[in-house]
C-alpha cells in the first residue's frame, strides 16, 4: 500500500472533530478520488497524509509511520498541491516550479542540470513552456494554477495530492490536466489521491471513488457504485440524473418544478 491511514481524528477547535476516526487504504499505483459536499473533510484528509495538520491516529506512507519519516525524505515521497497556494508573485514562472526540486537538493546545494531539466519537462507537459522567463504575476489564474500543477510534477514524487485540480481551470484545461496526470501515472509508478467537486471527471479518471460526509467515509467503491443520484441527492442535497455516456457515466442537474 502507499497510503494506510487508521482512526484518523483531526481536531481544529477541541472537541470538534473534522475528521472522525477515519480508516483508508490506497494502493500502489491507485488514483483515488475523493467526494463530499463542501466541509465534509476532503481537504483536511490531504493536509494530514501530506503531514501538515496535527492528528491522532496513524498515518503510513510507502509502508513506513509517517512521524518516522524526515521531513525532506517525505517532501520527496509526498507532492500536495493545495486548494489556495500561496504563490511569490516576482518569482519566475522557471524559478517556482524549481521549488518542486528543493527535496532533492542538499543543504545549501543549487540545482543542477537533472533539476532544470525537470521542471523544463513539467512545464511542456503542460504547454507552459512559452511562460518559462514570464513572472507569476504576469499570469492569468488559470495559468497560475498549471505552473503550480507543474511544481509538483516537477518533484517526482511517488504520491502526488491534489486538492481541485481542475479549480480555476476551463473546461479544456481541466480534461487535459487530468488526462496529462493520468499519462504521468502510466510514465512511472505514481499514487494519486484528489478531492474533486466535478463529479464527472472524477469518474472518469479515478480509479475508485470515495464519498466522505461530515469527516468520515460515506461509501466507497467504482463510480458506478458511489456516483448514484441517491447519494448524490442524500450528500449534495441535489437532484440529478445519472446518464451512461461513452462507457462513463455524467451528472447531470435536474430542475424541479419548485425550482
Amino acid at each position: 500500500m502507499s497510503v494506510e491511514v487508521r482512526s484518523l481524528t483531526v481536531s481544529y477547535l477541541p472537541g470538534v472533530p473534522v475528521l472522525a476516526d477515519l480508516d483508508l487504504e490506497v494502493a500502489t499505483g491507485e488514483w483515488l478520488g475523493l467526494l463530499g459536499p463542501n466541509g465534509a473533510g476532503k481537504s483536511t484528509l490531504l493536509k494530514a497524509i501530506a503531514g501538515l495538520v496535527r492528528h491522532s491516529g496513524s498515518v503510513e506512507l510507502l509502508g513506513t509511520d509517517s512521524t518516522s519519516t524526515p521531513r525532506r525524505a517525505r517532501a520527496r515521497a509526498v507532492a500536495f498541491v493545495p486548494q489556495e497556494p500561496m504563490i511569490p508573485l516576482e518569482m519566475t514562472v522557471t524559478e517556482y516550479v524549481l521549488l518542486g526540486r528543493t527535496p532533492h537538493l542538499s543543504y545549501l546545494g543549487r540545482e543542477g542540470r537533472r533539476d532544470f531539466k525537470a521542471a523544463s519537462s513539467a512545464l511542456d507537459l503542460l504547454d507552459l513552456g512559452c511562460f518559462a522567463g514570464r513572472k507569476m504575476s504576469e499570469l492569468s489564474g488559470g495559468e497560475r494554477r498549471r505552473v503550480v500543477l507543474a511544481r509538483a510534477i516537477a518533484q517526482e514524487a511517488n504520491i502526488l495530492l491534489l486538492d481541485e485540480p481542475t479549480g480555476g481551470l476551463d473546461i479544456g484545461q481541466g480534461q487535459k490536466a487530468l488526462g496529462l496526470i493520468s499519462y504521468l501515472r502510466s510514465e512511472r509508478p505514481m499514487t494519486i489521491i484528489t478531492a474533486m467537486h466535478d463529479l464527472t471527471l472524477a469518474g472518469r479518471f479515478a480509479d475508485r471513488l470515495v464519498m466522505m460526509a461530515g469527516g468520515r467515509i460515506i461509501v466507497a467503491g467504482s463510480a458506478a457504485h458511489v456516483l448514484t443520484a441517491n447519494y448524490i441527492r442524500d450528500f449534495y442535497q441535489a437532484d440529478v440524473e445519472v446518464v451512461r455516456v461513452n462507457g462513463g457515466l455524467a451528472i447531470v442537474p435536474v430542475r424541479n418544478g419548485s425550482q
